[in-house]
């Protein structure tokens, strides 16, 4: 005759089965918002020869990432983990067949990945929340024609159960976003402002000002048409506060404004 655990039991148990998985599919969800708010993902083509939306660049904080060709119909896996960052199978794959080339063997059909380095810059297009870690799918700009992709890896401690913000601290280590300019040059002009003794945003009282005129109707605001050169852009908007140089494409970068040209023309404000 087998034992049946007690009506209580029975719930108690039935209860936890069913709010685990709904609870580790939140907290999986909130990390998932948390991660791309932070590293704002990059929209390519669909055949990777270019970017449609540009999101965070980022920057490299470890040496020796792998990437590929985005003519390769897969991407390398590099793992990040204990501090260090790997290759993985891929790179071990293509040293065994270097070695077997060395010892008489056909030379093997290799593809030619490239390494970047601490410092150097990219795009994320896409950020997976794992059970056992977060995977981060890279693209790079134009080197030499060749844009490169690949996939990080980052791999959770065994046994631990991190917190939204240790991810984002363990994902840093690697990482990191290139700030905005822009930004700074706003912070700057208010704290040269704030030392002189003024606030950014009061303007000095006039004595014995005379009474104001009627406002005068508001002009309609400037636009940007898709197809207009850079010289019609700062014709209508000004010298933008930055420009990113991408290759074929460049961003020009305003206050409140992002406008993408591609040989010379606008493809996308937003």
């Amino acid at each position: 005759m087998k034992a049946r655990l007690p009506i209580r039991m029975q719930i108690a148990v039935l209860a936890v089965a069913g709010i685990f998985p709904w609870f580790a599919a939140g907290a999986q969800g909130s990390l998932q918002s948390q991660l791309q708010a932070k590293y704002q993902l990059t929209k390519p083509t669909d055949d990777k020869s270019d970017i449609v939306t540009a999101g965070a660049v980022l920057v490299l904080q470890k040496d020796k990432l792998l990437m590929y060709p985005t003519s390769t119909q897969v991407p390398p896996v590099n793992t990040y983990s204990g501090g260090k960052l790997s290759e993985g199978a891929y790179g071990v794959h293509q040293k065994l067949q270097g070695f077997g080339s060395m010892i008489g063997h056909p030379p093997p059909q290799t593809v030619q990945g490239r390494q970047f380095v601490t410092g150097e810059k990219f795009w994320v297009t896409d950020i997976a929340v794992q059970p056992d870690g977060v995977l981060f799918t890279l693209f790079s700009d134009p080197y030499q024609d060749v844009r490169y992709y690949s996939q990080l890896k980052f791999i959770y401690p065994k046994g631990s159960n991190l917190s939204a913000d240790q991810v984002l601290s363990l994902v840093a280590e690697v990482l990191t976003v290139q700030p905005d300019d822009s930004a700074k040059s706003d912070d700057s002009g208010n704290q040269q402002q704030a030392a002189a003794g003024g606030d950014a945003n009061q303007q000095p009282a006039a004595a014995d000002a005379p009474a104001a005129a009627p406002a005068a109707p508001a002009a309609p605001p400037a636009t940007v048409e898709i197809g207009q050169t850079p010289d019609q852009v700062t014709a209508i908007l000004g010298q933008p506060d930055k420009i990113l140089n991408l290759g074929p494409k460049q961003i020009y970068v305003y206050k409140d404004l992002k406008v993408t040209f591609v040989k010379g023309k606008v493809t996308d404000a937003q």
